[in-house]
């Protein structure tokens, strides 16, 4: 493998053969990686409660490839990661989105500069950075963007791990799961810093914006799901549910209350293949009797 990917080269014009930048990147231990590589770090911060500083932080400074696992594990840490069907299987909009975003950040960086890449997690978004080598300038989106690999050696290791995409096909997944997660399309800007921003995803948005609308008249939700299971003892569909319960926020019905209900198994779809049908209802699943 390491042949393959040349991580092993030999310089022409001395004779001499050794390991590549990206040899040492890949598998180097933290040491080696510090004395080729002085100013190499990716910082992880959360600042949404004390914004002055910050709320939790990790730096990593070892090789990419725990360096991925890391970053991934802090992202796992302090973001949801909603009920979503894709067909009907279930996926993580959160892995889907977070493995390019990160892959991007380890894989893409521009190495020789000192200015560390950064993800950044705050209360109304999401900020990905990293010293880059721009081909461009200025905002990208589906219909201007170029596939141009910045640290090839890097990205086909990365893609033989199943880590990365091929260049096109990580762009067009972060572009479609995005706006499923937060909403919005995530804004890309190609610079000497390459930065991706995301709203922070809607589950979260939701959560923040209802709890101080709760009041003691308000039913608690595990009493809502209760309720509703026993109306749904007959097929019914979304917009029936939510009159029975009296709710008119449709985001924070289907993530706090129905998806869990679906995922938990206590209701299924009358449609499960068409997960989307405007005919879709919901059914309780009744327990067996035990007697």
């Amino acid at each position: 493998m390491i042949l393959l990917a040349q991580l092993y080269q030999r310089d022409h014009q001395t004779g001499n053969q050794g390991f590549t930048l990206a040899a040492i990147l890949l598998f180097g231990k933290d040491d080696v990686i510090r004395s080729a590589v002085p100013h190499y770090k990716t910082d992880c911060i959360k600042r949404v409660v004390n914004v002055d500083r910050y709320d939790d932080r990790e730096i990593v400074i070892t090789n990419l490839i725990d360096s991925y696992e890391l970053v991934m594990a802090f992202i796992e840490k302090h973001l949801p990661d909603p009920f979503y069907l894709e067909g009907t299987q279930r996926i993580s909009l959160r892995n889907k989105i977070f493995r390019e975003i990160v892959s991007n950040m380890l894989i893409h960086r521009e190495y020789m500069n000192g200015s560390p890449a950064r993800l950044i997690i705050e209360a109304d978004k999401i900020i990905a950075s990293n010293a880059n080598r721009p081909h461009g300038f200025g905002p990208i989106n589906l219909e201007n963007y170029e596939p141009f690999p910045k640290n090839p050696n890097l990205a086909a290791l990365f893609r033989e791990m199943g880590r990365a995409e091929e260049l096109g096909s990580g762009m067009r997944n972060l572009f479609q799961y995005t706006k499923a997660y937060t909403g919005a399309d995530p804004v890309i800007l190609e610079q000497d810093v390459f930065r991706i921003e995301l709203a922070q995803p809607l589950v979260s948005r939701v959560t923040t914006q209802a709890t101080p609308q709760a009041t003691p008249q308000v039913t608690p939700q595990p009493e809502k799901a209760e309720i509703l299971l026993a109306f749904c003892l007959m097929p019914r569909s979304r917009k029936e549910m939510m009159e029975h319960l009296g709710l008119k926020d449709v985001n924070h019905f289907r993530e706090m209350i129905l998806n869990p209900l679906v995922e938990k198994g206590k209701l299924v779809l009358t449609k499960p293949d068409v997960p989307n049908s405007p005919n879709q209802k919901y059914r309780t699943v009744e327990r067996e009797d035990k007697s």
